[in-house]
């Protein structure tokens, strides 16, 4: 889950990216929008392609993060923000802690509108582990490319396109908002 801390860190974060210019408001850009979702649909195929074809797991975890990532800035593109060129990955992060957290919430509450009381605690943790599992992603494509043997890639890579796939998944109910 993710602690008060880190969500306190995130907005401080994104105020800063916000003056910095390292996120910036904008008006939706179809152009830019369209071509993060192909780019999602393209990485997330080609990881279970991968997968699948039981090629490189340490692909496979590449793709499947950037699945992610693309799906999570079209997400924040249909909400008017832009990531800019600098640390996108990181300003990502923090952006969907901030503009996206809480609207993956509501979106996952309607989708167990029958079971509320429950569902409210349940939409909290699951849509904090969505971003946290973004985050998970981002730190372990950067240890699996440079510190991990072949041998233990596989299992990770696995792992890494279940999150992909059920990340994608959810933030593609929120471009439908």
């Amino acid at each position: 889950m993710l602690d008060k801390k880190k969500i306190e860190e995130a907005q401080e974060n994104a105020r800063r990216y916000l003056n910095e210019g390292l996120l910036s408001k904008q008006n939706f850009d179809k152009i830019s929008y369209d071509m993060l979702v192909l780019n999602a649909e393209e990485s997330l195929e080609t990881a279970n392609f991968l997968f699948k074809n039981n090629r490189s797991s340490l692909w496979v975890i590449v793709s499947s993060y950037y699945s992610m990532f693309y799906i999570a800035n079209a997400v924040l593109c249909k909400l008017g923000y832009k990531v800019g060129d600098k640390i996108p990955h990181k300003v990502t992060s923090d952006a969907l802690i901030v503009y996206v957290k809480d609207k993956l919430k509501q979106s996952l509450l309607e989708d167990y509108e029958e079971v509320k009381e429950e569902a409210l605690l349940l939409a909290k943790n699951k849509a904090e582990g969505i971003i946290e599992d973004f985050d998970r992603e981002r730190d372990k494509r950067g240890f699996i490319q440079y510190k991990t043997k072949v041998s233990a890639k596989r299992s990770k890579a696995e792992t890494s396109l279940k999150r992909a796939s059920e990340f994608r998944f959810e933030m593609e109910k929120l471009l439908q908002i």
